[in-house]
């Protein structure tokens, strides 16, 4: 295969919607969303291109051709999947379930036909295991929301080719993303093994009384989170120096929160029916107006960002 050109993304829910839509930018590609029990819902795809026109990013004869480029089949895997180059993976986060979708691709698909999955934390070497070729099974791990936020994590497991990590780098470039090689397949990858070591601090200092749930989110939003897109941790310790890199490791590490099992407060909120969003309370409170607040200011946010509209 010389270059990825059809595309099919297995499971039509809020990833593999999007993922669609990243593919869908690309005239050089043929995009598929299949889903197992009822057509994708267009509304979803089509309100998101939307959301990109009012704000002068795309125009009205876009969004038309975009939403014409993506095809949607359910529940059989025909002829899309036998010409597939690449399939995503978007179905439950089941280990058995995406083991033995993949397996079953196998007897239906080209046997260069590229295995990704979008597993956010499981391990693509497992998710391979029950594959004959495991060699062309890899991960792309697209963030939430998958149309806006430009980083892939492409993952290479204990039997990805190379020729396999660098075609599905090219295919997620022409599709206008930032794909990142994560040459270990180790838990959480690369970027959730950082920002859930700052999740862990944050609820930490919570957890401590050092300060209330807002003081901490307001803590990142008005210093180093300002910063984090312009100047990342590894710059930013060359920018301080090694030296005094390490003198303030040397002093606080030692202070910081080092749990390698949740905190017990996670645990008491899930006892006390604290669900975030999904009950009205997490460590913050949450009404129907603040949710959807929370949501569109996020998307506003990320356009602004990655468009500059």
């Amino acid at each position: 295969m010389e270059k990825v050109k059809n595309v099919v993304i297995c499971g039509a829910g809020m990833m593999g919607n999007m993922i669609g839509l990243v593919f869908s930018s690309c005239p050089d590609f043929n995009v598929t969303i299949w889903n197992r029990r009822e057509k994708p819902c267009l509304e979803v795809i089509e309100d998101n291109l939307n959301q990109l026109k009012d704000k002068g990013i795309i125009t009205e004869a876009e969004v038309k051709d975009r939403m014409s480029r993506i095809n949607f089949v359910f529940p059989d895997k025909g002829e899309e999947f036998k010409n597939a180059d690449l399939i995503i993976e978007c179905v439950a986060e089941v280990m058995e379930t995406k083991q033995d979708l993949f397996a079953e691709l196998e007897g239906i698909c080209r046997d260069d036909c590229i295995f990704a999955t979008n597993t956010s934390v499981m391990s693509p070497t497992e998710i391979a295991s029950k594959c004959q070729h495991k060699e062309r099974v890899v991960g792309t791990h697209f963030w939430n929301p998958g149309h806006l936020i430009p980083l892939v994590e492409v993952v290479k497991t204990a039997d990805t080719t190379e020729e396999v990590m660098q075609l599905t780098i090219d295919a997620l470039e022409r599709a206008g993303k930032k794909p990142i090689y994560c040459k270990k397949d180790v838990p959480g990858f690369v970027a959730n093994r950082m920002q859930h070591a700052l999740w862990r601090e944050a609820i930490s200092i919570v957890e401590q009384g050092i300060a209330d749930p807002k003081t901490v989110d307001d803590a990142v939003k008005y210093s180093f989170g300002l910063r984090l897109p312009q100047l990342a941790p590894i710059e930013n310790s060359d920018m301080v120096g090694t030296q005094l890199t390490y003198n303030i490791h040397n002093y606080v590490l030692k202070y910081l929160a080092d749990n390698h099992e949740p905190s017990p407060l996670l645990q008491q909120m899930i006892d006390e029916g604290k669900m975030g969003f999904a009950s009205g309370e997490g460590f913050l409170k949450w009404d129907d107006e603040s949710i959807a607040k929370s949501k569109k200011d996020l998307n506003e946010y990320l356009i602004k960002m990655v468009y500059g509209k």
